[in-house]
């Protein structure tokens, strides 16, 4: 255990830096965002209640109040998530090929410690989760600033005030990075964890077979998938309804979860402990 902590501690320092710059990246440009909606929202309330000669109340009722839901439909918010997921579904590749093609090839130093090969693949893995819950915690501080700077630049009659609650129920990608319960948390980072111990895998055989392995590791993957979601497009395509219950395709989802999750660690030790030669 103290091995594989101390490798995770590792781990988060290598991205620290990057991180740190991503975070940056992403808050400047929703809360630019957020800025230049507040300000053109107001420019045109102004020019059509001062210039245009109507009145607040008649504004409001033609273009609506403001709301933060405005500004996380605009191009700056979307572009901003989008870029932080493609940042972390590339460094998923990046913290395993930075090792091997790293000056002397640092991978076999770090497969070469005296401890488990194991703990080096899961604090990896964990490096990633955190990074991810991480990104995840600091959206909702963001939403927090975001609209106080609301408030700040939009008055009371133009905008209507919501809990950060209603702005991620607004929206279908923020509801996906929070969704509404435990079980639903779970669901979906758990989803994501197999879908990283699944890209792991596909690394491992592409790096134990080469130009094989990069066909297996695609199989392995594409497989994956099917195997996720054929019994549910099969009952569809069959009877041409859902048959089953919620809670029956619950269960369903955390059997093949297992099944998957079990699967990708196993395969992964084996090539890890076995195929990657030091």
């Amino acid at each position: 255990m103290k091995n594989y902590i101390k490798l995770v501690n590792f781990e988060l320092n290598r991205f620290v830096k990057l991180y740190t710059v991503l975070i940056a990246v992403i808050f400047i440009i929703q809360t630019g965002g957020v800025i230049f909606s507040a300000y053109l929202y107001m420019k045109r309330a102004k020019d059509a209640t001062i210039r245009g000669g109507i009145s607040q109340a008649d504004y409001i009722n033609m273009y609506g109040k403001f709301t933060l839901s405005d500004t996380v439909y605009s191009m700056f918010y979307i572009g901003a998530i989008a870029l932080g997921v493609a940042a972390l579904v590339f460094y998923v590749f990046f913290i395993w090929y930075r090792d091997w093609f790293a000056k002397n090839t640092f991978i076999y130093r770090l497969l070469m410690l005296p401890t488990s090969r194991m703990n080096v693949y899961f604090a990896k893995l964990t490096t990633i989760m955190l990074t991810v819950l991480g990104l995840a915690g600091l959206q909702i501080i963001f939403l927090l600033i975001q609209s106080k700077i609301v408030k700040w630049m939009v008055p009371h009659v133009y905008r209507a005030d919501q809990g950060i609650g209603e702005v991620v129920n607004s929206t279908q990608f923020l509801s996906f990075l929070f969704p509404n319960g435990f079980a639903e948390f779970v669901i979906a980072y758990g989803i994501g964890m197999a879908a990283v111990l699944v890209i792991f895998t596909a690394i491992l055989l592409e790096r134990s077979y080469r130009l094989l392995g990069l066909f297996l590791g695609v199989v392995y993957t594409i497989s994956t998938i099917l195997f996720f979601v054929a019994p549910y497009s099969v009952l569809h395509l069959i009877f041409g309804k859902q048959l089953l219950y919620v809670c029956e395709l619950f269960l369903l989802q955390v059997v093949l979860w297992i099944v998957i999750v079990t699967g990708s660690l196993l395969l992964s030790s084996f090539l890890i402990h076995r195929k990657v030669t030091v």
